[in-house]
């Protein structure tokens, strides 16, 4: 008995092994950098060249400043709408490339391409279409394309409120990155057995029913994976709000400004491992609610 724990544990070994050189760098290399993070955050220059660690006082300054305030609502509020806007809409685009029809390899192929564009081409369309005065979406609504009625009469300035700003951001982010999210589901769906689907039609489970019923519940790994990969993408995202959002950012663009308009390398750490905790937070509460629904559908 003894000899054939060793032997697994010496086949799981074999297995891991190749695996264990990237691994040890990314953790080496994480380890590295959240220690320089907690040092910059803890520490407070006295006199020139002379630090005091631990202190507070980078962190105080931190949460009683309103731009840090304002960012972590702005960050929050784009988590929740962004991930479960990339969610449904990567499941939209799943449904459809899930059943069989005429040319569906070349409408699979149009659906990827948000996802060959740099992230930084589709941010620049999005500003020089939202551009104010003279963006293409003002012009368009101002009747000066014969192909579209006068709506207004004077340019709106989208990027100049906090709710279009960062609603413009959010939808060019969801835009670019819905098929990855469409990938992962539409792998999830090639799983379940169509001989369940085809049972459930037969019993007389319409469209609606065979996804609440049938196969949202045996998606569950796949939607954990998208609602996990999308909402750290969500809470890092960086380049939508600093090129539309401007003045209203989120936490990645804050941690840009601290450091490079306002040289204060401590209050960028400080925001950026607030930011890395909130990741760890939101991932770890993730994964207890999934697990949750995932004992109430194995009970059912």
């Amino acid at each position: 008995m003894l000899r054939a724990w060793f032997n697994r544990q010496g086949k799981t070994i074999k297995q891991i092994w190749p695996l264990l050189p990237a691994a040890a760098y990314l953790l080496g290399f994480l380890v590295i950098v959240c220690a320089y993070l907690i040092g910059l955050t803890f520490s407070t220059e006295t006199s020139p060249g002379h630090f005091l660690f631990p202190s507070m006082h980078t962190l105080s300054t931190i949460f009683t400043g309103k731009q840090f305030s304002k960012a972590l609502i702005n960050t929050v509020a784009f988590v929740l709408v962004g991930t479960p806007l990339e969610i449904v809409s990567g499941f939209f685009l799943a449904i459809i490339l899930y059943n069989s029809f005429k040319f569906r390899s070349i409408i699979r192929g149009l659906f990827l391409i948000p996802l060959a564009l740099p992230a930084l081409v589709t941010a620049t369309l999005l500003f020089i279409l939202f551009d104010f005065p003279g963006g293409h979406i003002n012009h368009l609504l101002m009747g000066k394309y014969a192909v579209f009625p006068q709506v207004i009469s004077h340019p709106i300035d989208w990027r100049g409120s906090r709710f279009f700003a960062l609603g413009i951001s959010l939808l060019g982010k969801a835009w670019r990155d819905a098929p990855i999210s469409m990938l992962i589901l539409l792998s999830g769906l090639n799983a379940i057995d169509p001989e369940i689907l085809d049972a459930a039609k037969t019993m007389g489970a319409g469209l609606r029913r065979r996804i609440w019923h049938v196969i949202l519940p045996l998606m569950i790994p796949s939607l954990s994976a998208v609602l996990l990969l999308r909402s750290i993408e969500m809470w890092k995202e960086f380049i939508f709000p600093f090129i539309l959002a401007g003045k209203y950012g989120l936490l990645g663009t804050l941690i840009e400004s601290l450091y490079n308009d306002w040289g204060n390398s401590n209050q960028a750490a400080a925001v950026a491992l607030i930011l890395v905790l909130c990741i760890v937070f939101s991932t770890l509460l993730f994964l207890w609610v999934m697990e949750i629904l995932k004992k109430k559908v194995l009970k059912v």
